[in-house]
């Protein structure tokens, strides 16, 4: 059975994407820690980070890399924090997402029901910064 993120992925599930190419997709999560919380996802369904070939766990960090340059420019937080736990859905996911504290990356204190245009909002954000930074793999 595929996983959550392949069936968004696939376009079977709704998802707020900010980034598409052939090996990883990047979307908004559902359930933020803050707004702009984005999620890099490989297309391919692995379990575990450490199952992933070399070059994937790269392309993976690099995608990463391009979304919190985005979310620094965009929220101006003291940091971008990443997260690699993957206990929550069995396909492999980077969190990155803009921090004042490290309380903020803690998962109890996600949002349950955020505001829908809040999130729209903020992937639009994202979405133009990836652009004026010079990236084509944006999602439109």
């Amino acid at each position: 059975m595929p996983s959550v993120f392949t069936r968004i992925i696939n376009g079977e599930f709704p998802g707020r994407f900010v980034w598409r190419d052939d090996q990883c997709v990047a979307f908004l999560t559902i359930n933020p820690l803050k707004p702009g919380h984005t999620l890099v996802v490989p297309r391919a369904e692995v379990d575990h980070w450490i199952d992933m070939d070399e070059s994937l766990v790269s392309h993976l960090n690099l995608v990463a890399l391009k979304i919190g340059k985005a979310i620094d420019k965009v929220f101006s937080p003291a940091k971008v924090g990443v997260i690699l736990a993957g206990l929550e859905v069995p396909h492999v996911h980077i969190h990155v997402l803009p921090i004042w504290s490290e309380s903020d990356l803690n998962f109890a204190n996600a949002e349950r029901e955020p505001d829908p245009a809040a999130l729209d909002d903020a992937a639009e954000k994202i979405r133009a910064e990836l652009k004026a930074l010079g990236f084509r793999e944006v999602s439109e």
